[in-house]
């Protein structure tokens, strides 16, 4: 599979969407999709069809460390 860019149609990957289970039943998720090769990708789940946005698998592994050590809680 080539390079995936960000701002793709999320309903256009062929990969399999996961959300926290965390989230809510009104649907305000973020769900995220592994991708061939490494990346991540990011969807609304209000919005299947819109766009994702793609991380390398390096550029995901910080946010979640920071997320894990509480770097982002002060936004909450």
């Amino acid at each position: 599979m080539e390079a995936v860019s960000n701002g793709v149609p999320a309903s256009s990957l062929k990969v399999s969407w996961v959300k926290s289970r965390h989230s809510n039943a009104v649907g305000n998720c973020v769900e995220v999709a592994a991708l061939p090769g490494g990346a991540v990708a990011l969807r609304n789940s209000r919005d299947p069809d819109g766009p994702a946005l793609v991380y390398t698998g390096t550029e995901a592994a910080a946010f979640v460390a920071g997320a894990k050590d509480g770097d982002f809680d002060h936004l909450l």
